[in-house]
């Protein structure tokens, strides 16, 4: 496939193309490779659009999805690897998406709550991972629990564990993960 040279231009100003990938997202970004590169799904469409545009990679990995938001117009990455949120768009052009993870809640075995319409009401704490595109979400949404924000989704989970909270909001694949501990 030949890609416009202006398009190339466009994607990958340096001849590189950077991509700034969301490390917290193991659905994504599943594991490093023998060489030590980011491996799974991210990683490999980026390398997949970095052969189409006939440029070298460069992949640029961050802790958390926030991270990668922060770098916006700071000339760190050419196309980052984030999901689409209102928030974001106001300063990052968003293509469609290439894959859907839900996300919803985890509660402890013992709890009333048995829809996510139960969830949202006085009293409720919910573990999130800060900036994260479900606690976006959330912060728009909802009218009466209250979020507790932890660094990444581990810092949620054991915020959610140890503080007993309500609920975990996560990503489903995540949560059932975690539900199986």
């Amino acid at each position: 496939m030949e890609i416009a040279s202006n398009i190339r231009l466009q994607l990958a100003p340096s001849g590189i193309l950077r991509v700034g990938l969301n490390m917290a997202n193991t659905l994504l970004v599943s594991s490093k490779n023998s060489k030590g590169e980011p491996d799974g799904v991210a990683p490999d469409m980026a390398r997949a659009l970095a052969k189409v545009l006939g440029t070298d990679i460069a992949l640029i990995e961050f802790p958390a999805p926030g991270d990668v938001a922060d770098m916006t117009g700071k000339n760190c990455w050419d196309i980052g690897m984030i999901g689409a949120e209102p928030a974001r768009a106001k300063v990052i052009d968003f293509s469609d998406a290439y894959v859907e993870i839900e996300a919803t809640y985890l509660v402890q075995d013992n709890s009333l709550f048995s829809k996510i319409t139960d969830i949202d009401q006085e009293g409720v704490r919910i573990a999130v991972s800060g900036r994260s595109a479900y606690d976006l979400f959330l912060t728009r949404h909802l009218k009466n629990a209250k979020l507790i924000r932890a660094q990444g989704v581990a810092g949620a989970v054991e915020l959610f564990i140890n503080d007993k909270l309500e609920a975990l909001a996560g990503l489903r694949p995540a949560l059932i993960v975690e539900a199986q501990k």
